[in-house]
């Protein structure tokens, strides 16, 4: 099967099976979910979600969130993994956001990685849910399930490279919603351990599958 052939069939049944895909972390405004994507690296969303609203009702602006502490910080947040880290993190992002963006969450990639801990992947997250742009997020299930499927070559060996590769092939204006298809198909069926083929829609057309067909590959 030709890559655009894969590409729009694979389309075709997100649209179908999923027709609302989002984030699943909670917030309220970009600020709240800068946070939030902050706390989730290497960390599951539901633990972020239990440990946010306390944080967000006593943080509510980037001023105070900057005026705080990492100690202090930490104690909000010490359930997550690296919370030491985090904690830093956090207060020197909203120190600034207070001093070089007005207090605003930038809405460019080049902004936003300035940021203490906003790596690229935090950084598309924000540019895709907050501001709707064409900007493809690539974190382990992603990165998994587009290798699984097909959707990239095995040559793709960094969320870079994986990354680049969908943004070949993926009309931009679905790019926000394909990050989110990707994820929570790679969080609740084509798990890491133990995949739900058998249940899985795109079984017979993603690549690990056919591999159990002879002649399919």
């Amino acid at each position: 099967m030709r890559k655009k052939e894969l590409y729009e069939k694979v389309i075709a049944y997100f649209s179908e099976a999923m027709p609302v895909a989002e984030t699943e972390l909670h917030y309220n405004n970009p600020f709240e979910l800068l946070i939030a994507v902050i706390l989730s690296a290497q960390c599951t969303d539901k633990r972020v979600n239990m440990i946010t609203p306390p944080l967000f009702r006593d943080f509510p602006t980037p001023e105070a969130l900057a005026a705080s502490t990492p100690e202090v910080i930490f104690e909000y947040i010490r359930s997550v993994s690296y919370p030491n880290n985090k904690a830093k993190h956090l207060v020197g992002m909203a120190q600034m956001l207070v001093k070089d963006f007005h207090s605003e969450v930038p809405d460019t990639l080049e902004q936003l990685v300035k940021l203490p801990g906003v790596g690229r992947k935090t950084a598309n997250v924000i540019q895709s849910v907050v501001f709707n742009k064409a900007a493809m997020a690539v974190d382990t299930h992603v990165f998994r399930v587009s290798h699984r499927i097909g959707l990239v070559p095995m040559s793709c060996t960094t969320p870079l490279a994986t990354e680049k590769y969908l943004m070949k092939y993926l009309p931009k204006e679905i790019v926000p919603t394909a990050h989110h298809w990707l994820i929570l198909h790679g969080r609740y069926v084509c798990t890491a351990r133990n995949p739900k083929c058998a249940q899985c829609g795109l079984n017979g057309l993603c690549k690990e599958s056919l591999k159990a067909v002879p002649g399919k590959m």
